[in-house]
């Protein structure tokens, strides 16, 4: 495959943007190379390639050997590493059981993909996967773009937040489920709103403090900036608690069906405060350290950092994560209801990574393999069953 093919496919991978086909073309392209470290397979066969997933699932007490992509292939891999997709492979014999891959893909559900609304500060609702790339509105001091690559670009035209009334003027963007957003604030911050998420940010940011509200989940990297040599504090806001950043990248999961919120720090530094807190309840974070939020109470864990922001690289990554809690993001991405048939299913834990730009049968299929759980699809809705 050339590079400038490989290129453009990779990147209509990434945003969520390829055929069926085109993804099982990617994920078995992979799977040569993870087979012959070699070389690179040449041009890929186009009607034989398209079914083999390249990663798979494992039920909890097994021992997966997580394998990645070494650097120094030749132009796909340059490429993969450059768009920072980091591929991974869970290495097992899958269990024996009962395969319903056959109705499974007969009721597929296409993955989501960039979709999103963007209300204006003047009440104006935005369809941003309907308009065109190129500006898009024109605000007090700030031009908005979509680009391209589906993300939504403020550009400041000055330096001052510019008030309307002496009042800030808010922007709101919305996710729905089945849909994923990159949005760069006028401050240069960039943000990836996962599906069923909501942020809330001014048009123009204040020299005395930035903030923004936040609902379900996000990706921050935070542009550092100064005023008179002071560093211009960032905040972020959820329903229950307050995040005040130092230049930094984390993610926030504070969706309102999960019992925690979770803050990850990846770099920089962090304070994270329960709502309506004090500060003797403020934990502060290092890079690798996650708080676990639950009403007052605020605990700090190590973690894998990759497994927190897999969903950013396209993944959906498990380590000993209860099926329950897998579901709901199955339920985010796809758009679909989930009923479980059989309660003690809720907290058989499951650990691997797959791709999230596949069909839903892709997914359930590879948890299928541990012969432990079964599914059903019928029109948008997953019925689990043992």
């Amino acid at each position: 495959m050339n590079h400038k093919r490989a290129e453009a496919l990779l990147e209509k991978y990434l945003a969520g943007n390829c055929t069926p086909e085109e993804a099982a073309i990617v994920e078995s392209w992979y799977l040569k190379v993870t087979e012959n470290q070699e070389a690179l397979p040449s041009e890929p066969d186009y009607a034989s390639l398209g079914h083999s997933m390249w990663a798979s699932i494992q039920e909890r007490n097994q021992q997966p050997k997580k394998v990645k992509m070494p650097w120094g292939w030749a132009a796909a891999a340059v490429i993969l590493l450059a768009l920072g997709f980091g591929f991974y492979q869970y290495l097992h014999t899958p269990k024996s059981g009962v395969q319903n891959t056959g109705s499974l893909v007969q009721n597929d559900i296409k993955p989501g993909g960039n979709k999103a609304f963007l209300t204006l500060a003047n009440g104006t609702r935005i369809v941003l996967d309907d308009v065109q790339n190129g500006k898009i509105a024109d605000q007090e001091g700030v031009s908005i773009t979509k680009t391209a690559k589906g993300e939504l670009v403020y550009t400041a035209k000055n330096t001052t937040a510019q008030l309307l009334g002496g009042k800030p003027q808010f922007n709101t963007i919305e996710t729905p489920k089945g849909g994923q957003y990159q949005i760069n604030l006028p401050d240069g911050t960039k943000v990836w709103l996962n599906a069923g998420s909501s942020l809330k940010y001014p048009t123009a940011f204040a020299n005395t403090g930035r903030e923004i509200q936040l609902t379900g989940e996000a990706y921050f990297e935070v542009a550092k900036k100064t005023d008179h040599g002071q560093r211009v504090p960032f905040n972020v806001k959820t329903e229950t608690q307050l995040v005040e950043v130092l230049g930094t990248h984390f993610n926030i999961n504070s969706y309102d069906n999960e019992d925690n919120t979770k803050t990850t720090l990846v770099e920089g530094s962090v304070r994270v405060t329960p709502a309506g807190g004090t500060g003797n309840l403020a934990k502060v974070l290092k890079p690798g350290e996650q708080s676990v939020l639950k009403g007052t109470s605020v605990k700090v864990n190590a973690v894998d950092t990759e497994e927190a922001v897999a969903w950013k690289e396209g993944l959906f990554m498990f380590d000993d994560e209860d099926l329950e809690s897998i579901m709901r993001k199955v339920s985010r991405w796809y758009n679909v209801e989930i009923i479980f048939k059989d309660k003690s299913l809720l907290t058989k834990g499951f650990s691997g990574t797959v791709s999230r730009f596949g069909n839903v049968s892709q997914v359930l299929s590879k948890i299928e393999e541990t012969g432990s759980v079964h599914f059903k699809i019928e029109e948008r809705r997953i019925v689990v069953m043992k």
